[in-house]
């Protein structure tokens, strides 16, 4: 079955500008939705990511390896999580993509090889 990486993308300032309440009634719907298609078989791994303020970046520069503090790119919206899931076509992947509880959300296929 198709493979989709599910990225959770968002303002990182918008979690920090929440309530509490806010916060935690985001998490369990989070985890609702989470728990829902883990036991259904859709979900085969995820996590959520740190700040994007404890990113560190390795780019290659004048063909050497070099490493950088922070994001890749400077933006925004961040990628906050992710999810890894089996849905037997794009339009599944997007159907369960807008059931997201918590803000937008990045699909795109694994290349199987």
């Amino acid at each position: 079955m198709p493979r989709y990486m599910l990225m959770f993308v968002g303002d990182e300032t918008r979690r920090e500008r929440s309530s509490r309440e806010e916060r935690e009634r985001t998490y369990a719907a989070v985890g609702a939705w989470w728990d829902e298609l883990s036991k259904k078989g859709v979900v085969k791994g995820g996590e959520q990511l740190g700040p994007s303020a404890t990113a560190t970046t390795v780019r290659r520069v004048n063909g050497e390896m070099k490493v950088f503090d922070g994001p890749f790119i400077e933006s925004k919206e961040q990628v906050g999580g992710y999810a890894l899931i089996e849905a037997p076509d794009l339009d599944e992947a997007i159907r369960l993509a807008k059931s997201w509880p918590a803000g937008d959300v990045e699909v795109r296929p694994v290349v199987e090889r």
